[in-house]
């Protein structure tokens, strides 16, 4: 299995941008899907979640103008991000608890970079 994030760019502040999550592979399910991002010089902070029933949590930072969603057909959760602000700039990390073909485990994706700049 590999967990795959996509999406990051370049956008100016009140911009919008998609991120998505996807698992490849022997994938049965995808469950428990967690955004956190790394801003330059900081540490790693959580951003949202969605557990596997669907239930959805927001750092307060972002809530009300990020929203997750899922794709359960594509193996994908997704992050929309709205009215970025220059403080939303970062590497931004998913990580994913998939069940397949090797049992249940947790992965980590590469990170996607997302700068929110004039």
């Amino acid at each position: 299995v590999q967990l795959q994030a996509f999406g990051g760019g370049l956008v100016q502040p009140g911009g919008s941008l998609g991120l998505a999550c996807t698992a490849f592979g022997q994938v049965i399910s995808i469950n428990a899907v967690t955004w956190y991002r790394q801003a330059p010089g900081k540490g790693r902070e959580l951003v949202a979640s969605i557990s596997s029933e669907g239930r959805i949590n927001y750092a307060d930072s972002v809530k009300g103008r990020f929203t997750m969603s899922r794709d359960d057909a594509k193996n994908t959760r997704y992050l929309q991000m709205n009215n970025l602000k220059p403080d939303d700039t970062g590497v931004y990390y998913c990580n994913a608890d998939v069940a397949s073909g090797a049992g249940p485990n947790r992965y980590w994706g590469q990170g996607t970079l997302v700068t929110v700049s004039s």
